[in-house]
Parts: structure tokens; sequence; C-alpha cells
């Protein structure tokens, strides 16, 4: 079983981002991924560098996580054209020192819901780019952008479009391999 940490950069308790993480649980276990998702991300204090002198437990917490984590898995709604601040703020977090960042080759797959015609494809194009300086290697295909997500999920936040279920499954058997190739 290949060990996953999950971040969803959504704190809204019926987040369609939130509902498209736990379709992707269930999917990746039926493949032999275990998605951990670390749900303390709202905990994170604002990234101060001053507190890298004395870390707070959350901020441990994620380190550790991520760090013991084969593989990321993120689920992003977009904000403003980009990243919600909460989701940059959990990355700030992780990558930083005074201990080596935990980001640092660690296999990412990307996924995204929202409700206009994009599915988080520029927050998405934004992870990537951070990914550059995290050194994060970021899975290209296949993309997970659901658009007019009112549209496929209920009103729970449970992701119900079969479609959509069959491109997350593609993703994590792709998301295997990567986390595989990486490796060696």
């Amino acid at each position: 079983m290949i060990k996953v940490c999950g971040l969803v950069g959504s704190l809204r308790a019926k987040s369609y981002n939130k509902g498209l993480m736990r379709a992707a649980v269930r999917i990746a276990l039926e493949e032999g991924i275990e998605i951990t998702v670390f749900d303390r991300i709202g905990e994170l204090p604002l990234f101060n560098q001053d507190l890298e002198k004395n870390l707070p437990d959350t901020v441990i917490a994620l380190r550790e996580a991520v760090s013991s984590a084969e593989g990321l898995y993120i689920v992003t709604p977009e904000y403003n054209y980009s990243v919600p601040g909460i989701l940059k703020n959990a990355i700030d977090w992780a990558s930083r020192p005074p201990m080596p960042t935990p980001l640092a080759k660690k296999p990412v797959a990307i996924a995204g819901a929202s409700m206009g015609m994009g599915g988080s494809i520029r927050a998405q194009m934004h992870l990537r780019q951070i990914f550059v300086q995290t050194e994060c290697l970021a899975m290209l295909k296949p993309e997970i952008l659901i658009p007019h997500a009112h549209e496929r999920f209920t009103t729970e936040s449970e992701l119900t479009d079969e479609k959509t279920l069959e491109i997350i499954r593609k993703q994590m058997i792709n998301f295997k391999s990567w986390i595989h190739q990486l490796k060696v």
C-alpha cells in the first residue's frame, strides 16, 4: 500500500473539493493507495519566519505528515484565479527550514473543482509554478478539472458523476505508477 498525504485547499464544510477528496480517497484505496488527509490545515498559523525558532505543533504535524508520505495529493478550489491562501500557507510551512523540506522530490497529483467553467485550472497552474521552487514533482496527466461542480455533486458535496469518478480512477492508477517511477 502506497502512503499519500492529502491536502484540501478549502475550509467550507460542504465544499465540493472536500467531496472530491473523499471520492479520491475511496478510489485510491481500491488502487493500492492510502490517502491520509491532513485535516488541520485551518489550524496552521499564517506563515511567519519568526515562528521557525519554535515551530507550532500544527506545523510539526504537517511536516511529519508530508515527510512520512510517499506522495502528496492536493485538491484545490480556485479563488480569484489562483490558489486559496490556506493552501499556499500550508505549502509555505512545509517548504521552509529549519529542517530539510519534506517537499523536495515529492511526487504530487492535483485535482480541483469549481462552479465556473475552468474547473480550477488557473489554481492548478499556479500550484505547478509554486512547485518549481519547492521541487515537488507534479504528475502531468490526467488532469482532474471539474467545472460546474454543482451539477456533479449532491447538496451534501458527494461526487456522483460517473465519468468524473472514472477519470479519478485513471489518475490514481497513473499516480501509483508515477510514485513508483520516481522511487528508482
